[in-house]
Protein backbone atom coordinates (compact mmCIF):
# COMPACT_ATOMS: atom_id res chain seq x y z
CA UNK A 1 0.00 0.00 0.00
CA UNK A 2 1.20 3.26 -0.64
CA UNK A 3 0.95 6.37 1.25
CA UNK A 4 0.83 10.13 -0.47
CA UNK A 5 0.18 11.87 3.24
CA UNK A 6 3.82 13.12 3.47
CA UNK A 7 3.86 14.62 -0.19
CA UNK A 8 0.19 16.11 -0.18
CA UNK A 9 1.55 17.87 2.99
CA UNK A 10 4.35 19.40 0.85
CA UNK A 11 1.71 20.42 -1.86
CA UNK A 12 0.58 23.62 0.60
CA UNK A 13 -1.68 24.72 -2.15
CA UNK A 14 -3.72 27.72 -0.77
CA UNK A 15 -2.31 27.32 2.86
CA UNK A 16 -2.15 31.10 3.17
CA UNK A 17 -5.99 31.39 2.84
CA UNK A 18 -8.18 31.51 5.79
CA UNK A 19 -10.79 28.95 3.56
CA UNK A 20 -10.69 26.71 0.66
CA UNK A 21 -12.89 25.02 -1.38
CA UNK A 22 -13.02 21.43 -1.80
CA UNK A 23 -14.49 19.32 -4.58
CA UNK A 24 -15.64 16.32 -3.56
CA UNK A 25 -16.97 13.81 -6.77
CA UNK A 26 -17.14 10.44 -5.06
CA UNK A 27 -17.06 9.45 -0.92
CA UNK A 28 -16.71 13.39 -0.08
CA UNK A 29 -20.41 13.80 -1.84
CA UNK A 30 -21.97 11.42 1.07
CA UNK A 31 -19.72 10.65 3.81
CA UNK A 32 -18.74 14.20 5.19
CA UNK A 33 -16.87 13.16 8.46
CA UNK A 34 -14.53 17.16 8.37
CA UNK A 35 -15.48 20.71 9.41
CA UNK A 36 -16.43 22.82 6.66
CA UNK A 37 -18.38 26.09 6.70
CA UNK A 38 -20.11 26.10 3.69
CA UNK A 39 -21.40 23.28 0.77
CA UNK A 40 -22.30 23.99 -2.67
CA UNK A 41 -23.29 21.78 -5.36
CA UNK A 42 -20.55 22.12 -8.18
CA UNK A 43 -18.93 20.85 -11.67
CA UNK A 44 -15.35 20.76 -12.88
CA UNK A 45 -14.75 20.89 -16.49
CA UNK A 46 -12.48 18.27 -18.23
CA UNK A 47 -12.65 15.38 -16.06
CA UNK A 48 -15.33 12.20 -15.49
CA UNK A 49 -15.66 10.29 -13.05
CA UNK A 50 -14.23 6.42 -12.96
CA UNK A 51 -14.16 3.46 -10.97
CA UNK A 52 -10.58 2.72 -11.88
CA UNK A 53 -8.63 3.19 -8.27
CA UNK A 54 -8.31 0.58 -5.96
CA UNK A 55 -8.60 0.82 -2.06
CA UNK A 56 -6.75 -1.20 -0.12
CA UNK A 57 -7.29 0.88 3.28
CA UNK A 58 -10.99 1.70 2.85
CA UNK A 59 -13.58 -0.49 0.84
CA UNK A 60 -10.92 -3.41 0.29
CA UNK A 61 -7.81 -4.66 2.15
CA UNK A 62 -4.54 -5.16 0.67
CA UNK A 63 -5.04 -8.82 -0.46
CA UNK A 64 -8.22 -8.05 -2.23
CA UNK A 65 -8.53 -4.09 -3.05
CA UNK A 66 -11.87 -2.53 -4.03
CA UNK A 67 -12.48 0.08 -6.42
CA UNK A 68 -13.26 4.01 -5.56
CA UNK A 69 -13.39 6.53 -7.74
CA UNK A 70 -11.21 8.85 -9.83
CA UNK A 71 -11.09 11.48 -11.47
CA UNK A 72 -9.82 11.11 -15.42
CA UNK A 73 -8.74 13.33 -17.68
CA UNK A 74 -11.58 13.84 -20.88
CA UNK A 75 -11.71 16.71 -22.50
CA UNK A 76 -15.57 18.19 -23.37
CA UNK A 77 -16.89 16.04 -20.38
CA UNK A 78 -18.29 17.46 -17.38
CA UNK A 79 -17.74 16.02 -13.24
CA UNK A 80 -20.84 17.08 -10.79
CA UNK A 81 -20.35 16.86 -7.38
CA UNK A 82 -20.41 18.81 -3.98
CA UNK A 83 -17.92 22.03 -2.81
CA UNK A 84 -17.18 22.56 0.56
CA UNK A 85 -15.38 25.82 1.98
CA UNK A 86 -13.19 24.30 4.59
CA UNK A 87 -10.03 25.74 6.78
CA UNK A 88 -6.76 24.88 4.90
CA UNK A 89 -6.41 23.33 8.93
CA UNK A 90 -8.87 20.20 7.59
CA UNK A 91 -6.21 18.89 4.97
CA UNK A 92 -4.43 17.17 7.52
CA UNK A 93 -7.40 14.56 8.46
CA UNK A 94 -8.41 14.57 4.60
CA UNK A 95 -4.99 13.89 3.51
CA UNK A 96 -5.03 10.58 5.76
CA UNK A 97 -8.87 10.04 4.53
CA UNK A 98 -7.22 10.17 0.72
CA UNK A 99 -3.80 8.75 1.11
CA UNK A 100 -3.95 5.07 -0.86
CA UNK A 101 -2.78 6.75 -3.94
CA UNK A 102 -4.46 10.56 -4.35
CA UNK A 103 -2.82 13.77 -4.61
CA UNK A 104 -3.89 17.21 -4.09
CA UNK A 105 -4.34 19.34 -7.26
CA UNK A 106 -5.73 22.65 -7.66
CA UNK A 107 -9.02 23.14 -10.10
CA UNK A 108 -11.62 25.67 -10.87
CA UNK A 109 -14.99 24.85 -10.11
CA UNK A 110 -18.13 25.81 -11.29
CA UNK A 111 -21.16 26.78 -9.05
CA UNK A 112 -24.95 26.08 -9.57
CA UNK A 113 -25.37 29.60 -10.63
CA UNK A 114 -22.64 30.14 -12.53
CA UNK A 115 -20.09 31.55 -10.54
CA UNK A 116 -16.30 30.14 -10.40
CA UNK A 117 -13.64 29.85 -7.28
CA UNK A 118 -9.99 27.97 -7.48
CA UNK A 119 -10.33 25.23 -4.82
CA UNK A 120 -8.49 22.16 -4.30
CA UNK A 121 -9.23 17.57 -5.85
CA UNK A 122 -7.81 15.11 -4.67
CA UNK A 123 -7.15 12.67 -7.89
CA UNK A 124 -5.40 9.26 -7.91
CA UNK A 125 -3.47 9.84 -11.53
CA UNK A 126 -2.40 6.97 -13.15
CA UNK A 127 0.68 6.27 -11.97
CA UNK A 128 0.17 5.67 -8.50
CA UNK A 129 0.38 1.95 -7.17
CA UNK A 130 -3.37 1.73 -6.27
CA UNK A 131 -4.28 2.45 -9.73
CA UNK A 132 -6.52 -0.33 -11.28
CA UNK A 133 -7.42 1.31 -14.55
CA UNK A 134 -10.51 0.80 -16.90
CA UNK A 135 -12.44 -2.62 -17.09
CA UNK A 136 -16.37 -3.38 -18.49
CA UNK A 137 -18.79 -2.18 -15.47
CA UNK A 138 -19.77 -5.79 -15.48
CA UNK A 139 -16.32 -6.55 -14.40
CA UNK A 140 -16.18 -3.44 -11.94
CA UNK A 141 -19.47 -4.34 -10.43
CA UNK A 142 -18.50 -8.26 -9.91
CA UNK A 143 -14.84 -6.69 -7.88
CA UNK A 144 -17.05 -3.79 -6.30
CA UNK A 145 -19.41 -7.42 -5.05
CA UNK A 146 -16.45 -9.12 -3.79
CA UNK A 147 -15.19 -6.57 -1.93
CA UNK A 148 -15.03 -5.22 2.12
CA UNK A 149 -12.92 -3.08 3.57
CA UNK A 150 -12.20 -1.47 7.16
CA UNK A 151 -15.14 1.13 5.87
CA UNK A 152 -17.23 -1.27 4.81
CA UNK A 153 -18.39 -3.40 1.87
CA UNK A 154 -17.41 -2.09 -1.42
CA UNK A 155 -21.18 -1.97 -2.73
CA UNK A 156 -22.11 0.68 -0.10
CA UNK A 157 -19.73 2.85 -1.46
CA UNK A 158 -21.17 2.40 -5.18
CA UNK A 159 -24.67 2.49 -3.84
CA UNK A 160 -24.32 5.58 -1.95
CA UNK A 161 -22.65 7.34 -4.30
CA UNK A 162 -24.94 6.66 -7.22
CA UNK A 163 -28.02 7.84 -4.70
CA UNK A 164 -25.92 11.33 -4.07
CA UNK A 165 -26.06 11.80 -7.31
CA UNK A 166 -29.28 11.34 -8.35
CA UNK A 167 -30.49 13.58 -5.02
CA UNK A 168 -27.99 16.32 -7.06
CA UNK A 169 -30.05 15.92 -10.06
CA UNK A 170 -27.03 14.21 -12.06
CA UNK A 171 -26.39 11.50 -14.30
CA UNK A 172 -23.62 10.01 -14.22
CA UNK A 173 -24.01 6.53 -16.76
CA UNK A 174 -20.30 4.85 -15.76
CA UNK A 175 -21.41 4.62 -12.12
CA UNK A 176 -25.30 4.09 -12.85
CA UNK A 177 -24.15 0.97 -15.25
CA UNK A 178 -21.79 -0.76 -12.45
CA UNK A 179 -25.41 -0.28 -10.57
CA UNK A 180 -27.40 -1.74 -12.52
CA UNK A 181 -24.75 -4.57 -12.95
CA UNK A 182 -24.34 -4.81 -9.41
CA UNK A 183 -27.84 -5.81 -8.83
CA UNK A 184 -28.52 -7.83 -11.25
CA UNK A 185 -25.72 -10.06 -9.55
Amino acid sequence: MIDTTAINRERSLFQDHESVWLFGYGSLIFKVDFPFQERRPASIQGWARRFWQGSHDHRGTPENPGRVVTLIEAPGARCAGMAYRVSPAVFGQLDVREKNGYLRFSTPMTFEDGSQEDGLVYIATADNAAFLGPAPEAEIAAHIHGSHGPSGANREYLLNLAQALRELGEQDEHIFEIERNLQAL
